[in-house]
């Protein structure tokens, strides 16, 4: 036990190190100078990707209060004809898009994500979703997904949400404890969980559990207790965070700062206890900080090494879809380039009603890219990558892979010694042992962050 726990902190003292989160490749703080013709080209050529079913992913950044930890492009909240002119302005980008989308594609995901969605007037969601949902047909079984915040929804708004088509809830709780919301500026749930989660089954929804661990007045322990209090409730899917504290890039984390942040060492702690909590109990681990029920799609999907992975969090390969987003931040997401609106209202509501894609910034994949975006996606995900397996997906060589990641077979013997993963000239495993640190095994097939001093959060 004591070996153990000398090995554990150890690794967490080595790897611990800032490195990215790769929800995309490359990522987003390597996005540049990119424009509407620039996005409008990549829109086409998406229509013909392999991968061609339809994920829109809407954001709202407006919050009612503004949390002091929160990283997200998000805002506080404007007055009522600002909401309306905002969603005004996405209905009309929509209509600015859809011309360029081949009508006999399917939507697979539709996601909701902020500031806090479930903050709007319900009824502009609502519209949202009839005028995607009237432009094409869905696949079998469509994600309809929402992030929502559960302090200020009374029961008749969950009704009315699962009447829009929402099918899966992700419930931002952070923590259970009260003492903790209040230093960290969240409202706790206006309804028991409990009767949240009856109405939601009842709907025949699924629902995530979100939790954030790293913050003031948490401890190992109770942080236990909140997630043996959520594990009680039996939800689809439960995530534990790791608060990324960038106060130089997010002001306002300052304030946590004066509260008092828990060390690494008990930050690890958390992580190690509530996981460990969550596997006694049936959840499967799911990349570095998901875990979810035996049955559940994404479970399936590792079994299958079908996992996928993109900026709204894992999927299974069968709702896997190019993305294309509306609303200021969002980034779309296409097979050879990404897309990121502006991060400025007034800018994003005229440019749309000048009639212009609201582009801000972007990226667009060379050859050698998008290989390395299919090897890391497959560690992050599936935990392994067979080479030839990889090759043939991809109808290349494996030596092609392998010079376009500029692998490094010294560099793995390091990981492996270190007990993080075990490799061979075939293949690779990401070891129980190393899947806190999975973010570091894909940074070793990362040619960009050779020499890299941008800004990233530790892994833990």
């Amino acid at each position: 036990m004591n070996n153990q726990k000398t090995m554990s902190e150890t690794l967490f003292k080595k790897y611990n190190v800032p490195v990215p989160r790769y929800t995309s490749y490359p990522t987003a703080n390597s996005f540049g100078p990119f424009d509407e013709t620039d996005y409008l080209k990549a829109v086409e050529t998406s229509n013909d990707a392999t991968a061609d079913n339809i994920s829109f992913y809407i954001h709202m950044p407006f919050c009612r209060h503004l949390c002091h930890y929160c990283g997200c492009n998000s805002v506080a909240m404007a007055k009522p004809d600002r909401i309306t002119e905002y969603f005004e302005t996405l209905h009309k980008e929509i209509d600015l898009l859809l011309p360029h989308l081949r009508k006999d594609r399917r939507i697979s995901q539709i996601h909701y994500g902020g500031g806090s969605p479930s903050s709007m007037p319900l009824h502009f969601i609502r519209s949202i979703n009839e005028h995607l949902l009237s432009a094409f047909e869905t696949i079998d079984r469509p994600e309809i997904a929402i992030e929502c915040h559960p302090g200020y929804l009374k029961e008749e708004d969950w009704n009315y949400l699962l009447d829009s088509g929402f099918n899966r809830f992700s419930l931002g709780i952070q923590d259970f404890n009260d003492e903790v919301l209040r230093c960290v500026n969240r409202q706790p749930a206006l309804l028991p969980v409990e009767t949240i989660m009856k109405i939601l089954r009842e709907g025949g929804a699924k629902v995530n559990f979100d939790f954030i661990y790293g913050l003031p007045k948490q401890s190992v322990s109770a942080f236990v207790s909140t997630i043996k209090k959520a594990i009680s409730l039996r939800p689809d899917r439960l995530v534990t965070f790791s608060y990324a504290h960038l106060p130089s890039l997010f002001k306002r984390q300052m304030i946590l700062e004066k509260a008092g942040l828990p060390s690494q060492n008990e930050k690890l702690k958390m992580f190690e206890e509530a996981s460990k909590t969550l596997q006694v109990a049936g959840y499967v681990p799911i990349g570095m900080d998901h875990f979810v029920l035996p049955d559940d799609d994404l479970s399936v999907a590792l079994q299958h090494h079908s996992l996928h992975r993109n900026f709204q969090g894992y999927c299974p390969r069968r709702i896997t879809a190019q993305v294309y987003a509306f609303g200021v931040s969002g980034i779309s997401q296409l097979d050879e380039a990404y897309a990121q609106n502006t991060k400025d209202i007034s800018e994003y509501v005229s440019r749309v009603n000048a009639g212009q894609m609201p582009i801000h910034r972007g990226y667009a994949l060379v050859e050698w890219q998008r290989i390395t975006r299919e090897v890391i996606e497959c560690i992050m995900c599936n935990n392994s990558i067979n080479w030839r397996d990889m090759a043939t997906r991809l109808q290349c060589s494996v030596e092609t892979i392998k010079q376009a990641i500029h692998y490094d077979e010294q560099q793995l013997t390091t990981l492996q010694d270190d007990g993080l993963i075990v490799f061979d000239d075939e293949s690779l495993h990401v070891l129980p042992e190393g899947m806190p640190f999975v973010r570091n095994v894909a940074a070793a097939f990362d040619p960009m962050m050779r020499d890299n001093h941008k800004q990233f959060s530790t892994p833990v």
